[in-house]
């Protein structure tokens, strides 16, 4: 097995050399993928961008008549992705490191977003310090920032490229640790910092009824890669709790997952326990990326890099209507249960988002949405004991009837 190595080896040849020669020096395997177009390679390849190209069906030479050089990243992103899924089938692939700015991190990113949880993936990118979601997406991606532009071999860019190279010579050289529990059903849980006490007493009584639970951060990422590995039919149950991102999505906050949140399990058939856990709030990061629009309204810092604002009755209602919605679509055992005192930490009589006006107008358009879904009201909060209890043991319910169906 080896180390993938994707570079553009006209501009990031000699890079791609010095990293080749830390992993060699650590008795690591590599072969250099040249995922170049228009320039000449500055160093030989194992495999060479013909090959690439070819093999996902593009013709180089087309490409480099055309001179165009959106056209040549998009081609090279879908071969980059092509090559290393057949490479990693064929049993050969131990990891896959890249070095690029924008149109090298977006062909690299693109091969690693192809592969599986769990093999090792290095992107050394000029990008990584900013926005970097829709590179990684829902995958388990190690961005490293370049500092430097990646141009030359210098007292700063031997550093991270050393580090890099390091990393991944660490990744691809130790194995795997040996799974715990694998022989477990698996319960997908969605978790938020004010709703964590709630995840938390639930996740202790559905791992002592037998299953594994893997809590997702309902930060957008969190909520696409928890809907991804749904839809690949990973889950024996979801126990929905924090929603939040839904609100992000319909009023304009930063973490949103988009419009297909809460679909996969409706779509697949999973039981599923939903709530509404912190849709309260909207997330921003530090106050001045606040739209100017809403700096009337109510807000809580979190932090120094997190900023809350509470959604309105209105905003509430349109929450509402798109979430019974989508539970009223599911075609497998679907429960919503509604903690009437409150969404969050935050959202409780005393805390700075209590609205009682906001959360009857939540549970006025579910109720009216969800249909014939099977609705528990609770007057309690959501964070209280008798709350995850009430959510657990209704998710264990749901799964056990399932399975004595199969």
């Amino acid at each position: 097995m080896s180390v993938y190595l994707l570079a553009t080896l006209d501009t990031k040849g000699r890079e791609a050399a010095f990293v080749r020669s830390v992993l060699a020096g650590a008795g690591v395997d590599v072969k250099i993928v040249d995922v170049g177009c228009l320039g000449s390679p500055a160093i030989a390849a194992d495999i060479s961008r013909e090959e690439l190209f070819a093999a996902a069906g593009h013709s180089l030479g087309e490409l480099v008549a055309a001179a165009d050089r959106g056209r040549a990243v998009t081609a090279a992103a879908e071969a980059a992705a092509a090559l290393i899924v057949r490479l990693h089938a064929e049993g050969k692939v131990s990891g896959v490191l890249a070095l690029g700015g924008s149109a090298g991190t977006t062909i690299g990113t693109a091969a690693m977003r192809a592969l599986p949880l769990g093999v090792p993936k290095v992107m050394v990118s000029t990008l990584a310090s900013g926005q970097v979601r829709h590179y990684v997406g829902d995958k388990d991606i190690f961005m490293l920032n370049s500092v430097l532009d990646i141009s030359g071999v210098n007292r700063i860019s031997r550093l991270v490229l050393g580090e890099a190279a390091r990393a991944m010579a660490g990744m691809a050289s130790f194995p795997q640790p040996p799974a715990a529990g694998a022989d477990k059903p698996l319960v997908a849980a969605s978790m938020f910092g004010v709703t964590t006490p709630c995840v938390e007493r639930a996740r202790e009584l559905l791992e002592a009824a037998g299953y594994e639970v893997l809590v997702f951060h309902a930060t957008g990422n969190g909520g696409l890669a928890m809907e991804s590995l749904i839809a690949d039919g990973l889950f024996a149950g979801v126990l929905d709790i924090t929603t939040t991102e839904l609100a992000d999505e319909l009023v304009g906050g930063l973490l949103s997952a988009g419009s297909q949140r809460l679909t996969a399990a409706g779509r697949a058939g999973v039981p599923q326990v939903v709530s509404v856990g912190a849709t309260d709030m909207v997330n921003f990061h530090a106050p001045e990326t606040v739209p100017e629009r809403f700096r009337d309204r109510t807000f809580y810092r979190h932090n120094a890099n997190v900023t809350l604002m509470r959604t309105t009755a209105e905003e509430n209602a349109r929450i509402g209507a798109d979430l019974g919605g989508k539970l009223a679509a599911a075609t497998g055992p679907t429960a919503l249960v509604l903690p009437l005192r409150g969404v969050s930490a935050i959202d409780r009589e005393g805390q700075p988002f209590d609205d009682p006006a906001a959360r009857r107008r939540l549970f006025q358009t579910l109720r009216q949405s969800a249909g014939e879904v099977e609705t528990i009201e609770l007057d309690c909060h959501l964070n209280d004991p008798e709350f995850a209890e009430t959510a657990a043991k209704k998710l264990l319910e749901l799964m056990r009837a399932g399975a004595r169906k199969r």
